[in-house]
């Protein structure tokens, strides 16, 4: 196929998706979109938002849309490693009896990981290796996960008591973190409406998984210019507050910045966003719109942006136009 058919097919794919999933989800326009940059990206999501938003309603709605395999799990203090990866048990059935795998919930296309921040590390940590490496192992075994393969994991920043922060290294194989916002009174009052409605709405399949892993192909197809990649890398060399490199707020307020999974996701992310605008390149704009979602859990810290009250959300509002500034200049000096 020709790059522009190619290109003009996934373009339609990917709005038809859109679509779809607007008969159900009400606003919520860069919260769908982030979640299917992930899924096409082959990273995974983390969404960080009050109870009632929409978050579960959103994945389960996209499993129905591209007709994958979905599954939920409710995170809480006593739930186990082998509840979400499954465990060994003993088959009784003929004559003789063995021991045979039996698959958790881990083994699907789109997984829910509901309240994550509840669960104990341990058990958070049971979700590291199914992230990163697609597998599963449970004694001498290695079980593969069928692609595509993407974990959604929900946390609510309101309720803290009795909650476990996940670990950095988990954070870090999250490709992007949204925050999920309140809906605005139009996009609130089309959800009153919808309550109120007699039928109830359905959405169709309209993408096979045949199809959503050839649009990752058509994503890798995206081409990515020497001055993007070097944006790119800038941006993540902004947050480290040692080398040189970082920014002065990042000196100041950053105790550890992004590491280089910060601008792979960059890259990787922005791929998608080119294609669902219709474009075969990655632009700087593209890079610096999924900037804060891609970086904003990769930062951490230190004692004095808590006491001044700065956040992530504040810093890298400063530092991401400050690096595109520092860009222009150095292209209007050549």
């Amino acid at each position: 196929m020709q790059p522009d058919a190619a290109l003009q097919l996934a373009t339609n794919q990917i709005t038809h998706v859109r679509t779809e999933i607007g008969k159900i989800i009400v606003g919520q326009q860069d919260v769908v979109d982030g979640v299917l940059i992930c899924l096409l990206a082959g990273g995974h999501v983390l969404l960080e938002g009050v109870p009632g938003l929409g978050k579960t309603t959103l994945l389960r709605t996209l499993a129905r849309v591209l007709h994958l395999k979905y599954s939920r799990i409710q995170f809480t203090p006593d739930l186990m490693p082998a509840d979400i990866v499954g465990s060994m048990i003993i088959d009784t059935e003929g004559s003789t009896k063995a021991l045979r795998f039996q698959p958790g919930p881990i083994f699907a296309h789109l997984v829910l990981a509901d309240e994550i921040n509840r669960a104990t590390p341990k058990t958070q940590s049971a979700l590291l290796e199914a992230m990163q490496e697609h597998t599963v192992t449970s004694g001498t075994s290695t079980h593969e996960l069928e692609p595509p393969f993407l974990v959604m994991a929900t946390q609510n920043p309101i309720e803290m008591e009795g909650t476990y922060p996940l670990p950095e290294a988990q954070l870090d194989r999250f490709l992007m973190k949204i925050l999920v916002k309140y809906p605005s009174r139009a996009d609130l009052g089309s959800i009153v409406e919808r309550t109120i409605q007699k039928d109830e709405i359905s959405v169709s399949p309209v993408l096979t998984r045949e199809e959503i892993l050839g649009l990752r192909d058509v994503c890798h197809q995206v081409l990515v210019a020497p001055h993007v990649q070097d944006h790119a890398i800038d941006l993540v060399m902004a947050t480290q507050p040692e080398g040189g490199a970082g920014h002065e707020l990042a000196q100041k307020y950053i105790r550890y910045g992004s590491s280089p999974r910060g601008a792979q996701a960059l890259v990787e992310c922005g791929r998608v966003l080119a294609l669902m605008k219709g474009r075969l390149h990655l632009s700087i704009e593209d890079v610096e719109a999924i900037a804060p979602a891609v970086l904003r859990h990769r930062i951490i810290l230190n004692f004095d942006a808590h006491a001044e009250g700065q956040t992530a959300e504040t810093i890298l509002s400063k530092i991401i136009p400050s690096v595109s500034e520092a860009a222009g200049a150095a292209v209007s000096r050549r």
